[in-house]
């Protein structure tokens, strides 16, 4: 065989092993609602490193009342399943100095290798917490918050929480914070500082809390849930925009009121399919039926979400499996 026939043989073959080795787009079946149900958790921030999908939610302790929280686990999903807890990865009020209360919903996203967890605490600081891993063990860099109700340019006349971060296309990171009033910040590239100026975004209405940002098609969705001051029980809904700092087009509703009088969420593609990750007060309503703990014991669900042609969003309609509600062991005792 000549020398140019075996290199044009070398080089199709190392572009079918190529192709053989490249991943396949996959679609994942649901094992049922809700998805974790050893533990009460709440405010899903969902997202894929790697092969595998991460959830960071905020933890409802087993036997408090309210939103009495103190620190974050980690599950890890390859199948959509099973969701593997790895157990604590954070204590903010053990490994800062300034948090004392209130560690409420999360975000956590990957840069250089790095993973930068966003968290709440006071109703009015927001810190950042780095590992080398998505599971940790997560460190306070800066020994003070990254951002405060006070800090120059917030506008905030309630809890200060809820932090999200996107990363675009063009690597610039964007932290979206607040209630009542949507803040966002430019991170720079070491995502523990910012470059000092606080963006107010317009155009959603009735904008409360549990901002989620992500972006499909080349157009950015700002996701949050909507005030429970207007005469209805808060839902998820969004808004478009064709640059991630807005103006906003208000569209509708993604998810209507759900079990646990609050609602949080996040929105994530894994594989073909996309998901909207969310909580309801099914699992904490169950154990304690007469007692209408579903507020505070809270439990995270997972359902597919689909667009339209024209992008919009269609509506999501929450699922609960009486097996999942049945097989929890969750459920600690009495007070």
């Amino acid at each position: 065989m000549k020398r140019e026939s075996c290199l044009l043989l070398s080089a199709a073959a190392v572009s079918l092993l190529l192709v053989s080795c490249a991943p396949k787009p996959r679609h994942f079946e649901l094992g049922g609602n809700p998805i974790i149900t050893h533990m009460y958790s709440a405010d899903p921030s969902a997202h894929v490193f790697g092969d595998s999908l991460y959830v960071y939610p905020s933890h409802d302790r087993d036997m408090a009342r309210g939103f009495d929280m103190e620190d974050y686990h980690v599950y890890v999903t390859g199948d959509m399943k099973t969701f593997e807890d790895r157990g604590v990865i954070f204590r903010p009020f053990e490994q800062t100095s300034w948090a004392t209360k209130n560690a409420w919903a999360p975000d956590c996203v990957e840069r250089n290798g790095k993973y930068y967890l966003y968290y709440p605490t006071d109703v009015k600081y927001i810190g950042v917490a780095v590992a080398d891993s998505p599971y940790g063990p997560f460190e306070d860099p800066l020994g003070h918050p990254l951002l405060t109700i006070d800090s120059p340019g917030v506008i905030c006349d309630r809890d200060f929480i809820d932090p999200c971060v996107f990363i675009d296309d063009d690597g610039q990171a964007y932290m979206f914070v607040g209630q009542n009033t949507c803040c966002c910040i430019k991170l720079n590239d070491d995502m523990i500082s910012y470059d000092g100026e606080v963006h107010i975004i317009e155009g959603l209405e009735e904008f409360f809390e549990a901002s989620w940002v992500h972006k499909y098609n080349g157009k950015y969705y700002l996701s949050y849930s909507n005030s429970p001051f207007t005469g209805h029980q808060p839902e998820i809904v969004y808004a478009m925009a064709d640059n991630p700092l807005g103006p906003y087009e208000y569209k509708g509703r993604i998810l209507g009121p759900v079990s646990s009088g609050t609602n949080h969420h996040s929105i994530v593609q894994f594989g073909d399919d996309w998901f909207l990750f969310y909580h309801t007060g099914d699992l904490g309503n169950y154990n304690w039926p007469d007692r209408g703990m579903g507020g505070s014991h809270r439990s995270v669900c997972v359902d597919y979400l689909y667009y339209n042609e024209d992008g919009t969003i269609r509506e999501v309609q929450p699922t609960v499996s009486q097996e999942k509600l049945e097989g929890n062991t969750a459920f600690k005792g009495e007070y």
